[in-house]
C-alpha cells in the first residue's frame, strides 16, 4: 500500500476457515489494511442475500412512509437517542448533514442512571419501531445479532494478525455490548447546494461494517490530505476501525477520517452502518500486542478528547450530534 491510496483492499473473511496458508494470508492482509489504511471491503462474511433484502426492503419502506409516520417516532420521543432524525437536523463537527436516519439498538430496557451512575446509561434502552412497517423490528434486530457475530470474529482476527490474544478484549464486550445501527438515507442535494451528506470524521467505538448501495459518494481521507471514493461492491461490507481501537494500540491501527458526498440533484442514497461497540462501562485497556514498541503514537486532537471508559465517548457523541435530544432530555449535558 502507498500512501498515494487508490483503492481499498479486499479481505475474504472465509480464509479464517481455510488452510493454514489461507490463514496466514487473511492475516497479513488484515494487519497492511488495518496498519496502513483504517479500512477495507470485507467479503466471506457470511450474512445472505436474503437477510440483506430482508433489511434493506423494510428500509426502503420506512423512508417511503408519510413524513408524519416518521416523525411519529422521533428521536425528539426518546431520551435513549433512539428513532427517526428527520433530515438537516444532526450535526457533523458543527455542521449540519443532509440525511435522514433512524437510530436503532440492541433491544433492552430503560436504564435510568440512580444517584452515583453514569449519565451515558441513558443510551441503554428500547426502540421505536413504526406500525406500518412491521417486518422491520425483526429484520433489525436480526442484523445487529448477525453482523455482532460477524464483527467479534473479525475482531478476532484481527487481534491475532498483529500478534495479540484473539479474546484479549472479550472482557469489554461480555453481557451487553452497546451494539447499534443507523438505516440512513442521503435525499439528495441540499436546497442550498451544500455538498455535505455527513461531514468528515471518525468513529469513536471498535470496529464500523457499512452497507451501502450501488450509489456511491463514500469517501475516505488519503494521507496526503485528499479524499478516495469507495465505489460499492456488491456483496460487500465496508469496515472501517475506531478511535478506541487506534487508543488502545497507541496508534498502530489507524482510525480514519470518511465522510459522505450528497449524491447529485434528487437522487437518493441509502446506507446502513452497524457499529461494533463494548458496553458502555467497558474500560479498554491497552493491548498488549509484540510491536507496540513500533506505535506512532493516537491521534490527539482537544476538540474531542477520548475516555478509556466507552460510554462517555458514546454520549458526547450523541449529545453533540442530536442537540435538539440532548435539550429535551439532557440539557445538563450541553453545560458539562
Amino acid at each position: 500500500m502507498t500512501a498515494q491510496l487508490t483503492g481499498l483492499p479486499v479481505i475474504d473473511l472465509s480464509l479464517a476457515d481455510g488452510s493454514a496458508a489461507d490463514r496466514t494470508r487473511l492475516h497479513d492482509s488484515l494487519r497492511a489494511a488495518a496498519t496502513e489504511v483504517g479500512f477495507f471491503q470485507l467479503t466471506g462474511h457470511g450474512v445472505t442475500a436474503g437477510e440483506t433484502a430482508g433489511l434493506t426492503d423494510a428500509m426502503h419502506a420506512f423512508f417511503a412512509l408519510p413524513e408524519a409516520d416518521r416523525l411519529a417516532v422521533s428521536n425528539l420521543n426518546s431520551p435513549h437517542y433512539r428513532g427517526y432524525t428527520r433530515t438537516g437536523t444532526e450535526r457533523t463537527a458543527g455542521s449540519r448533514d443532509w440525511r435522514d436516519q433512524l437510530d436503532i439498538g440492541a433491544e433492552l430496557p430503560p436504564h435510568v442512571p440512580g444517584p452515583g451512575e453514569q449519565p451515558y446509561w441513558w443510551l441503554e434502552g428500547p426502540n421505536q419501531w413504526p406500525a406500518a412497517v412491521p417486518g422491520l423490528r425483526a429484520a433489525a434486530l436480526n442484523w445487529i445479532d448477525h453482523l455482532g457475530s460477524v464483527a467479534a470474529r473479525l475482531l478476532h482476527e484481527l487481534l491475532t494478525a498483529i500478534g495479540a490474544r484473539p479474546d484479549f478484549y472479550d472482557y469489554a464486550f461480555a453481557g451487553h455490548p452497546h451494539l447499534r445501527l443507523k438505516l440512513v438515507r442521503y435525499p439528495g442535494t441540499a436546497p442550498d447546494g451544500a455538498p455535505q451528506g455527513v461531514g468528515a470524521h471518525k468513529d469513536y467505538g471498535f470496529i464500523t461494517l457499512l452497507l451501502q448501495d450501488d450509489v456511491g459518494g463514500l469517501e475516505v481521507l488519503r494521507p496526503d490530505g485528499t479524499f478516495l471514493s469507495v465505489p460499492p461492491l456488491p456483496g460487500a461490507f465496508v469496515v472501517n476501525l475506531g478511535e478506541l481501537l487506534e487508543v488502545a494500540t497507541d496508534g498502530y491501527l489507524k482510525a480514519t477520517s470518511h465522510r459522505v458526498v450528497s449524491p447529485p440533484g434528487a437522487r437518493e442514497r441509502f446506507s446502513v452502518p452497524f457499529f461494533y461497540n463494548p458496553r458502555l462501562d467497558a474500560h479498554i485497556t491497552p493491548l498488549d500486542f509484540p510491536l507496540a514498541h513500533h506505535a506512532p503514537g493516537a491521534t490527539k486532537d482537544p476538540e474531542n478528547p477520548l475516555f478509556a471508559e466507552f460510554g462517555r465517548n458514546e454520549l458526547k457523541g450523541y449529545a453533540r450530534a442530536h442537540p435538539e435530544v440532548t435539550r429535551r432530555h439532557h440539557p445538563e449535558l450541553l453545560a458539562s
